[in-house]
C-alpha cells in the first residue's frame, strides 16, 4: 500500500463530512423530509457530494498520473453523488430525530467511500493491511479494555454499591445519569492512562469534586455524599488498574 492511500480515503472522509455538516443548511433537510424523492435540495445535496469526492480524486489522479483518469474520476464522483442521493432518501422516509437512523445513514455513506477507496486502489493489498493491524494483540487488548469500561463495568459497579444504594432517598438526578457519565468518565480516565497522562487524571477528579461539591453541601446528605465519593473511587481505581494492565501488555 502507498503512503498516499490513507490520505485519499482520509481526504475522502473530509470531503463527505464538509458536505454533510458545513454545506448543507437545515431548511435543506426539512425540505427533504417534506418533499422526500420530489426534493430539489436533496439532489442539490448529493450533486454537491459528488463534486466534492471528484474533486479529492482528481487532486489525487493530478498528482500521480500512472493510477487513474478523468474517467475514473467522473465515475467515482457519479458513484459518491448517486449512492449519496438513495441513502438519504432511504433516511427521510424512516422517523426523524433518532440517534440510531443517522448513525446507520452516516456508517452507509462512510461504506461507499470504502469501497470507493478499494476500487481506486486496484487490490485488496490495503484491506489486507487494515485486517491484520485490527487484529494485532494491541489493537485487540485496547479494544478489550474499552468495552470493559462501558456497559460491563457499570454493571460490576452498581452491584457492589447496590447494598449502600438502597439506603438513598430520591435524589431527583435524572434517570440513568449516573450511570452515563460513569462510562464516559472511565473512558476518559482509559485514554488519558494510556496516553501516559497521569497527572490530567488527577485534574479530571478535581474538577469533578468541584462540580458536585455545591451538589452535595446544598443536600447536607451525609449517606449520599459518601455514596458518591464511594462510586467515583471505586469506578476511577478500577479503571487505573485496567489502563496500566494494557499498558504493560503494549510495552510487552
Amino acid at each position: 500500500m502507498s503512503a498516499a492511500a490513507p490520505s485519499l480515503l482520509l481526504g475522502l472522509i473530509l470531503a463527505h463530512l464538509i458536505g454533510d455538516f458545513l454545506l448543507q443548511p437545515r431548511r435543506w433537510v426539512e425540505e427533504r423530509y417534506r418533499l422526500k424523492h420530489r426534493s430539489w435540495r436533496l439532489a442539490q445535496h448529493a450533486l454537491l457530494h459528488g463534486l466534492l469526492a471528484g474533486g479529492v480524486l482528481l487532486i489525487v489522479a493530478a498528482t500521480a498520473p500512472a493510477t487513474r483518469g478523468a474517467t475514473a474520476v467522473a465515475l467515482g464522483a457519479l458513484v459518491v453523488a448517486g449512492s449519496h442521493w438513495l441513502i438519504d432518501l432511504a433516511k427521510v422516509r424512516l422517523p426523524a430525530g433518532e440517534l440510531r437512523w443517522f448513525l446507520l445513514d452516516q456508517a452507509g455513506h462512510l461504506l461507499v467511500l470504502l469501497g470507493l477507496w478499494l476500487a481506486w486502489l486496484g487490490s485488496p493489498a490495503a484491506l489486507r493491511e487494515l485486517a491484520a493491524w485490527l487484529t494485532s494483540p494491541a489493537v485487540l487488548g485496547v479494544s478489550v479494555a474499552y468495552l470493559l469500561v462501558t456497559r460491563p463495568m457499570s454493571i460490576a459497579i452498581a452491584l457492589v454499591m447496590q447494598r449502600w444504594s438502597e439506603q438513598l432517598e430520591d435524589t431527583g438526578t435524572l434517570a440513568r445519569a449516573g450511570a452515563r457519565i460513569g462510562v464516559l468518565e472511565r473512558l476518559l480516565v482509559l485514554t488519558l492512562v494510556l496516553l501516559d497522562q497521569l497527572t490530567a487524571v488527577g485534574f479530571l477528579l478535581a474538577a469533578k469534586s468541584v462540580l458536585r461539591f455545591g451538589d452535595l453541601r446544598d443536600s447536607r446528605d451525609r449517606k449520599l455524599t459518601e455514596y458518591v465519593l464511594l462510586g467515583t473511587l471505586l469506578s476511577v481505581s478500577t479503571t487505573l488498574v485496567l489502563g496500566m494492565l494494557v499498558r504493560l501488555l503494549l510495552e510487552g
